[in-house]
């Protein structure tokens, strides 16, 4: 290990360690540390204090008060970096770090296979009502199999709100298998881009009507929390299956269960919510016509090592100088630049503007 090696620390696990530390320990350049919760305060200060990057552990795993706000950056004088553990950064305050000069990535597309999958595997079984049928068959006698009738995806509309790359996927995926026909919502990206996705751009509310499918995959901010209530839900068509497994606060869930108690859609799959894991008597726990799990959707073997070594060469990257290959925040980069030659002694590499 180099005496003059920049410092990276993080808390408990990465989604795969090892995977991680295979990347991580070909760079001598680069001392890693793994902080426990359970230490005594003072030690992860000391150690937070030393770091130049964190990786930060996910929203449902990650403990106070080692969120990245603008209380910790106070305490890591020599941060110039943090990631994320997958696509989502909700939980990392950017606009503190972009204010501090620190850099924001996250690890988008590396579970884009594993989120997809599952998305579709929600509408499948929300679709052919799998879980209505799984619990009733468990505690009746003499099930009436007409009174499930379930409805089919081929060639049905799916609306898709936030066509990034697992939005595209699960566009490809569904377009390949059922031949839906796709249309999307993404304010974001252009309308030829989308088109090149795979989709046909439209408006939010033409989405909502038209949809028999909706699959919901954008970050949650300021624009979209709470997107989805009441009022979209009674729009929608009265055979809808909605789908989120983006992030919890951008559907109002006591909403949601409402319109599922009333029928006014045919069924949900939520992997998502406001506070993870959800309690054992939140409102749609009651109810058979949603599929919930507890946002797993992007955890398999294949994505956790996927986010791990893509996040660890990112991290190698980002130490040495190089251009991140999945900033979140571009306009951090002057300020960037300058924090890290005082910190670190040499400056990085101006941003590809192509």
């Amino acid at each position: 290990m180099r005496e003059n090696s920049s410092r990276l620390v993080y808390f408990e696990d990465w989604m795969d360690t090892n995977a991680a530390h295979k990347v991580l320990e070909k760079a001598d350049d680069i001392q890693v540390e793994r902080l426990r919760y359970n230490n005594d305060k003072a030690y992860n200060d000391a150690a937070m204090a030393r770091a130049h990057g964190y990786q930060v552990q996910s929203r449902t795993e990650l403990i106070e008060p080692w969120f990245p706000d603008s209380e910790l950056l106070l305490r890591a004088p020599n941060l110039v970096a943090v990631s994320s553990t997958g696509a989502g950064y909700d939980y990392i305050d950017v606009k503190a770090c972009t204010d501090a000069g620190i850099a924001v990535v996250n690890q988008t597309g590396t579970n884009k296979e594993s989120v997809a999958e599952h998305a579709l595997g929600m509408m499948l079984a929300v679709s052919k009502k799998m879980i209505q049928a799984d619990r009733r068959l468990r505690r009746e006698n003499n099930l009436d199999r007409m009174e499930l009738t379930g409805a089919e995806m081929l060639g049905k509309t799916l609306g898709i709100v936030g066509l990034g790359q697992i939005g595209t996927r699960t566009a490809e995926l569904c377009k390949l298998a059922f031949k839906m026909h796709v249309i999307a919502y993404d304010p974001y990206v252009s309308e030829s881009d989308i088109k090149s996705r795979g989709a046909l751009k439209v408006d939010f509310e033409t989405l909502i009507k038209e949809s028999d499918f909706i699959s919901v995959h954008c970050p949650r901010t300021d624009e979209t929390l709470g997107m989805f209530g009441a009022n979209q839900f009674s729009i929608m068509k009265n055979d809808a299956v909605f789908v989120t497994t983006a992030r919890g606060g951008i559907v109002h869930e006591e909403e949601l269960a409402g319109a599922l108690e009333r029928n006014e859609i045919l069924g949900a799959g939520v992997d998502v919510f406001w506070k993870e894991p959800p309690e054992p008597d939140h409102c749609l726990m009651k109810l058979d016509n949603v599929l919930v799990t507890p946002h797993h959707a992007g955890i398999t073997k294949e994505a956790n090592t996927n986010m791990s070594v893509g996040g660890a060469e990112q991290w190698i990257a980002l130490l040495r100088g190089n251009e991140p290959p999945r900033l979140v925040n571009p306009e951090v980069w002057p300020k960037y630049q300058e924090r890290f030659e005082k910190i670190l002694g040499f400056r990085p590499v101006d941003l590809d503007k192509q």
